[in-house]
């Protein structure tokens, strides 16, 4: 929209049925989102207007809520939805705090998708070989890039609490301050766009694939939560002896009884469940422990007034409003419904049948298919439009054969 259309209030439309465009371009039947595909209202928030500083024309972009044009917030909103939680953590007079951990790769273009992602040339001529993992200087090659990143960043207004080298080839973390759910989930959707724009500008390819390289850790998006009380601040994990509460008890029970039906929204993509293969590093589990990372959710040491529940299953390609709803609305769930968690695991230890998780896209969409607590928690509409849309990306998946296939099948009797 141009600079004058968008300052004399004009309203942007836009068709319904796009909030459930698939990944490749498609559509579920109309019955999904209405048959009269009608239009919707973008609504843009004040607070997130931003002027691009990457663009060498002056742009900006502004994150919208989707409303009906009857006014309310639509169903079919993943911000909807991530406010419309926060909305029923408010009418306890409650509040939900979060941060998110965000990996991701920087590689060499990729122009041939069927040959395998390289890690680009550092300032020496050489490619990174996986020995940098927290190195302090294992981003000099990148450093123009990264000077870049920074600068962007502190336009936008996005603060940074720790960037690092993590485990994989050229794969890299930033932890976001934590704060209010929807202000990380909007910091998070812009430092994604953010990254893939200034890596172009550097010849080099962002990539926030669950898994895109092989025997390589694959790139997560871990959820850190707590709750306060509304206009005390006080963290309702912990007592004022500093022990946990049953608040903390009840929000891991919930999240317990939510992540297997709301795997497919944590993991979104057939290549999800790639990164969930490797048992320690992205546990497909809802075990609970304190400070082992083979639990699905695990609780970092810390201090009373910053203990939290950290969930590990979310990858770096879900979708930050949604993966952030589902993980608030399970916790809700367990301190409405007063559930109690399993007992907490430590060490090496053999994931209980009741805390699996499915690990494969189909199965993750039978299980939201089949799960009333879904449908209970973000409406039937969505949760039917949401399954339909995946639908459609698991069969074109399945309608490609792979390289592997090919390779070793191709030669048995």
């Amino acid at each position: 929209m141009t600079a004058e259309g968008f300052l004399e209030g004009r309203r942007l439309q836009m068709a319904r049925g796009v909030l459930l465009q698939c990944i490749m371009g498609g559509y579920p039947p109309a019955r999904f989102y209405g048959s009269d595909d009608g239009d919707l209202a973008l609504v843009p928030d004040p607070a997130q207007i931003h002027r691009l500083p990457w663009s060498s024309q002056p742009r900006a972009l502004a994150i919208c809520d989707a409303h009906e044009l009857t006014g309310e917030s639509s169903p079919l909103s993943t911000r909807g939805q991530l406010k419309a939680v926060i909305a029923r953590y408010a009418a306890l007079g409650l509040a939900p705090v979060v941060a998110t951990e965000l990996e991701f790769f920087v590689f060499a273009p990729n122009p041939d998708p069927t040959q395998p992602f390289q890690p680009p040339l550092g300032l020496d001529g050489r490619r990174e070989d996986g020995h940098s993992a927290f190195s302090v200087s294992s981003n000099n090659g990148l450093r123009p890039f990264f000077n870049e990143v920074y600068e962007c960043m502190a336009a936008l207004g996005l603060p940074r609490d720790t960037f690092m080298h993590e485990m994989g080839v050229s794969q890299f973390e930033i932890n976001l301050l934590h704060g209010d759910p929807l202000l990380l989930a909007d910091q998070t959707l812009l430092f994604k766009h953010l990254l893939k724009e200034v890596a172009l500008k550097h010849g080099l390819t962002v990539v926030c694939m669950a898994k895109p390289l092989a025997h390589t850790p694959g790139s997560s998006m871990h959820i850190h939560q707590s709750i306060v009380e509304i206009g005390t601040g006080r963290n309702v994990f912990s007592d004022k002896a500093g022990a946990p509460t049953a608040t903390f008890r009840h929000f891991i029970g919930g999240q317990q009884a939510g992540l297997a039906d709301f795997t497919a929204l944590f993991a979104p993509n057939v290549n999800s469940y790639q990164r969930l293969c490797h048992p320690y590093a992205s546990p497909n589990n809802a075990c609970w422990s304190h400070d082992n990372r083979a639990a699905g959710l695990r609780i970092p040491a810390s201090s009373p007034v910053a203990r939290r529940v950290e969930n590990r299953l979310p990858g770096a390609d879900a979708n930050p409003y949604l993966a952030i709803a589902a993980s608030l609305a399970s916790g809700l769930y367990g301190i409405e419904n007063k559930l109690e968690p399993s007992e907490p695991i430590q060490g090496e230890f053999v994931v209980p049948d009741n805390l699996s998780l499915p690990c494969t896209l189909h199965a993750a969409l039978e299980r939201l298919k089949r799960s009333q607590l879904a449908k209970e928690l973000f409406g039937k509409e969505f949760i039917e439009g949401y399954i339909a849309s995946k639908t459609m990306e698991l069969t074109s998946f399945f309608d490609e054969i792979t390289p592997w296939e090919r390779r070793v099948l191709a030669a048995q009797a």
